[in-house]
């Protein structure tokens, strides 16, 4: 046996009622997690000549791509 409700003048069900209720929350958390992820912002590069920028940012892409290698060889 159902128990039944009347909102706005009709009779609902109560197991309608907790599906309208698990549907909403469920939809609100997803809609509220999602999202594009912006990406990290790196910080500027105060170098004294072209040389010296190029010097560091070659620097920082060995040591991520060494960084990467050490991850990947652990698992």
């Amino acid at each position: 046996m159902t128990q039944y409700y009347t909102l706005f003048g009709r009779q609902i069900a109560s197991q309608y009622l907790a599906i309208g209720t698990l549907t909403t929350m469920f939809t609100g958390v997803y809609l509220s997690v999602g999202g594009s992820k912006a990406p990290a912002a790196t910080p500027p590069i105060n170098a004294s000549s072209s040389d010296e920028a190029d010097f560091i940012k070659k620097f920082i892409e060995n040591a991520e791509a060494e960084e990467k290698a050490k991850a990947s060889a652990k698992h």
